[in-house]
């Protein structure tokens, strides 16, 4: 009996295994051969309004309001909002200098959400056409602006905009960078590929303004805002563009404790959306609404990180107690390694890349570390400190 259950086990194992490499291969399979998208330049010009909400983020939100400034889009057509929580009057006063306007914010429990709700608050009675959504360290490529309205002009609702790494100084830095790529393709390129909508990512996104509102309605707590935001946007059953190549620069976690805590909030995220539309997701699969049952499936999914660690304790247990599933394990690691390794621009492949491989140990302890925090970042804000690229 007992060694029955312990084949079932083994079983299901491999099914829950196989499901999620196959799901990879095939995104990352369509995203290396599907066609990238190259929208043609508008004709009308829309008003964009840039909301980059920040909390504590005082020693880089400066640097990141002057880079927005510098935008090659008509000034008049432009507008720069930072809704700044928990900042310091010497980091207000020098903000206050800048042709930009700032929204304070407080809040007992802060997310972005809120402070975002905020910020719509106190610019309501000015209506723009696109709102961008961007994070207090990001950059942004010089004609970003232009190839958001470039989508919107196609009719689209909701684009993101291809968020990459500004910095890879140290090699852990590099391989958080390679994570972001391999998302972007699977995530990104490999779905808008197949017509499935584009994952948003949390910044270098931009939505219509009276959708943007409307969305953003009784958002909650959650820290995942982003998450949110697109299980509404693919419930209402509308497409999301990728900007492929337009880039918006975004820092990468140097440090193994910081990514530590940003994981556990990202895993408590997903653990929340497991729950909340899990049952959600095969009653809109019965009404034919494939991309919200996709967007469920992303949430039975371990972290690629998670995953590799998984996989490889399980080819191990083959190698020694189950060698009737060596074979079939064997295709599966390269099903797996081939659909991570398409993700990571070719110009990247050198000898830093492979210093940035022998950080994984070293990712998937932070991994474990952040599963054990998951209850705490359910209860609590996490906040991810920036400007500490240097190891």
């Amino acid at each position: 009996m007992i060694h029955k259950t312990i084949v079932i086990i083994e079983y299901l194992l491999l099914a829950y295994l196989t499901i999620q490499i196959l799901y990879l291969l095939f995104f990352s399979t369509a995203g290396k051969i599907g066609k990238k998208n190259n929208f043609p330049g508008a004709t009308h010009l829309r008003k964009i309004r840039v909301f980059i909400p920040g909390y504590k983020e005082d020693s880089v939100i400066i640097d990141t309001a002057k880079d927005a400034i510098r935008q090659n889009y008509p000034r008049d057509l432009f507008e720069i909002v930072i809704i700044a929580d928990s900042f310091s009057e010497t980091t207000l006063n020098e903000l206050k200098t800048l042709p930009i306007k700032v929204v304070e914010v407080s809040f007992e429990k802060s997310t972005k959400g809120k402070a975002l709700q905020k910020a719509i608050e106190a610019t309501a009675g000015e209506p723009v056409d696109i709102v961008l959504i961007l994070d207090a360290d990001n950059h942004m490529s010089q004609g970003f602006l232009n190839a958001v309205n470039d989508a919107f002009e196609q009719g689209f609702d909701v684009v993101q905009g291809h968020r990459t790494a500004k910095n890879s100084e140290t090699h852990f830095a590099l391989l958080d960078a390679c994570t972001e790529e391999i998302n972007n393709h699977i995530f990104r390129r490999g779905h808008v590929a197949v017509n499935l909508p584009s994952a948003l990512i949390g910044s270098g996104m931009a939505f219509k303004w009276d959708l943007f509102t409307s969305l953003l309605q009784d958002i909650g707590d959650t820290s995942g805002e982003d998450k949110e935001l697109e299980f509404r946007i693919v419930r209402l059953r509308k497409s999301i563009a990728f900007l492929d190549g337009k880039y918006v620069f975004d820092e990468k976690v140097a440090k193994q404790d910081v990514f530590s805590k940003q994981r556990s909030r990202w895993l408590a995220t997903q653990v929340e959306f497991f729950e909340k539309y899990f049952i959600e997701g095969w009653i809109q699969l019965f009404k034919g609404n494939v991309a919200f049952f996709n967007k469920v499936f992303q949430t039975y999914l371990l972290p690629r990180v998670m995953l590799v660690a998984v996989f490889g304790v399980w080819f191990v247990f083959t190698l020694i107690f189950a060698r009737e599933f060596l074979f079939f394990s064997s295709c599966l690691l390269a099903a797996l390694m081939l659909s991570l390794l398409m993700g990571i621009p070719s110009k990247w492949y050198n000898k830093q890349l492979l210093f940035a491989f022998l950080q994984i140990p070293g990712a998937l302890f932070a991994m474990l570390k952040a599963m054990l925090n998951i209850g705490k970042a359910r209860k609590q804000f996490i906040h991810t400190p920036h400007g500490e690229i240097k190891p």
